[in-house]
C-alpha cells in the first residue's frame, strides 16, 4: 500500500513521526560533473564526501547534498537549495569575491544592496551554481 491518495494525516499524533527525527538528504542535478565539483567544493566550500559514477557528495553543514550526474537536464524556475547564514552581506562578498554574482528571483524588489527582505523579515539573495540551478543565502530576523 502506498498511501499516496489516501486520507490526508498532517500533524496527527496518529501518524508516528515516521520521519520527523530523520535527517534529510538534499538533491541537485549537473551535467558537468568537473565544474560542480568545483563550484560545491572550492566556491562554496562544501566537503566532498564522494565522487561516483552518479553523483558527487558533499557534506552540506550536516546534510548530505547529491548532486546528480545526469545527461540532460534544465533547471527548474525555482529555488532549489538554499542555507541559513549569520550575515547576509558577509556572505554576499565572500561569493563576490569568489566570482559569483547574486540576482533577483521574478518579482522581488531588493534594497540598496541587493537584498529582498520577506514579510517575515528574512533577507534572502539568489544565485546560480554552474548548471543554472537557483540557490540562495537567507538571514533569518532576530527573534
Amino acid at each position: 500500500m502506498s498511501g499516496f491518495g489516501s486520507v490526508v494525516t498532517y500533524g496527527r499524533a496518529d501518524a508516528g513521526g515516521l520521519l520527523s527525527s530523520q535527517p534529510v538528504i538534499a538533491f541537485a542535478a549537473t551535467t558537468q560533473p568537473d565544474r560542480a565539483r568545483a563550484f560545491y567544493a572550492f566556491v562554496l566550500g562544501l566537503g566532498l564526501i564522494e565522487d561516483t559514477p552518479h553523483a558527487l557528495v558533499f557534506d552540506a553543514g550536516g546534510t548530505m547534498l547529491h548532486v546528480q550526474k545526469v545527461r540532460a537536464f534544465a533547471p527548474a524556475p525555482f529555488t532549489v537549495l538554499g542555507w541559513h547564514v549569520a550575515d547576509i552581506a558577509a556572505a554576499i562578498r565572500g561569493l563576490a569575491a569568489r566570482g559569483i554574482g547574486c540576482e533577483l528571483a521574478h518579482g522581488v524588489l531588493p534594497d540598496d544592496d541587493g537584498i529582498w527582505t520577506g514579510p517575515s523579515g528574512a533577507r534572502m539573495i539568489w544565485f546560480r551554481d554552474p548548471d543554472g540551478n537557483l540557490l540562495s543565502l537567507m538571514q533569518l530576523p532576530p527573534r
